[in-house]
């Protein structure tokens, strides 16, 4: 049995949590392992912003236990001692469901480390339905590939992802884009797929769609943009644009579009790093946003103004933007939301 055909569907994210899922890193997986001290500093930080807002639970790795209270010190936050391979809990966890009643479910998608570039991930396979298990809803297992920062949705039944990350052949090459949609309605109960092209140039995900465009509320996309004709992110989000301003959602509407630029071009032993606004994260009564400093001050202060336009009703919560990009991702990457509902 499907989700779909049970009423469960998958909310919003700026819905009410019950609590927001963040692993802690693994040395052994990173792209930097001597930087681990740092990289753990810059999860107590957003570790402890989230916690201002709503309850946290860490996942961690048992042999990582007596290192904690060197870098956390908010006694409120709960530890879960799962083994896993890596951090990014918001594409190996589950994405959370609820339904009609309130009842809480979640899917267990297949996760092959971003279409298999780093090893092991056996660990970070199984992650999810141990964490669904501890929290005592349904599980529905899900015969798909899938990452949850490749998606966004607005609870009414529109969803917006890249053609670059779903249909990348080494995610699920046996599948074709209608299968993928198909699979996708009946596990998130989404009736309209908004396909954009590309993501961030250089983005090792390939292209997730939570570092180019997001929705901020029913018929509103926040959309982050680059005017410089000489970045590879220019033509990117031009045609993202013209994609967005040419649908309707779900629900009919014209799509409303806010634009926010981009932070200045950062690069690290010559690779480039994926630096977004739009990797924030919706906390309960806030908005959690990584900001870059330095030559990105100015557009770092034009995110600001732009959210708080946006949710004038929210606190926006800064954290150091910089403090694990290097590692491939930011605040949103590291979440994984469980809405307010009822636990079995």
């Amino acid at each position: 049995m499907y989700p779909q055909y049970l009423n469960y569907k998958m909310p919003a994210e700026w819905t009410t949590h019950a609590r927001t899922f963040i692993s802690w890193p693994v040395q052994d997986s990173m792209c930097y392992p001597e930087d681990y001290e740092n990289v753990c500093r810059g999860y107590a930080e957003i570790i402890q912003a989230v916690a201002e807002f709503e309850p946290v639970t860490v996942v961690v790795n048992p042999d990582a236990a007596d290192m904690l209270p060197h870098f956390i010190k908010n006694k409120n936050i709960e530890y879960l001692f799962i083994e896993h391979n890596d951090a990014w809990l918001r594409d190996n966890g589950p994405t959370f469901l609820v339904n009609d009643e309130g009842d809480l479910s979640g899917v267990n998608w297949h996760f092959n480390a971003w279409g298999g570039k780093y090893t092991p991930w056996d660990l970070d396979e199984e992650l999810a339905s141990k964490i669904l298990e501890h929290t005592r809803v349904r599980c529905f297992d899900a015969p798909l590939v899938m990452e949850g920062g490749s998606i966004h949705v607005d609870g009414e039944g529109t969803m917006i992802t890249t053609e670059e990350c779903l249909l990348n052949r080494n995610r699920n090459p046996e599948l074709s884009k209608e299968q993928i949609e198909d699979y996708l309605r009946k596990y998130l109960s989404v009736n309209k797929i908004i396909w954009l092209k590309k993501g961030l140039h250089g983005d090792e995900t390939d292209g997730h769609v939570d570092n180019v465009a997001c929705f901020v509320a029913p018929g509103k996309i926040l959309l982050q943009v680059c005017d410089d004709s000489s970045d590879e992110n220019c033509s990117n989000t031009r045609e993202n644009l013209k994609i967005l301003s040419e649908v309707s959602d779900a629900q009919g509407r014209k799509l409303e579009i806010i634009t926010i630029q981009q932070p200045p071009l950062r690069t690290y032993n010559d690779r480039r790093l994926t630096l977004s606004y739009l990797n924030f994260y919706f906390v309960n009564g806030g908005i959690i946003l990584p900001i870059f400093g330095g030559e990105a001050e100015t557009t770092d202060q034009m995110a600001i103004r732009k959210l708080s336009e946006i949710f004038p009703e929210r606190r926006i919560r800064t954290v150091n933007g910089m403090a694990i990009i290097r590692e491939g991702g930011n605040v949103h990457c590291m979440t994984q939301q469980m809405p307010a509902g009822r636990e079995k």
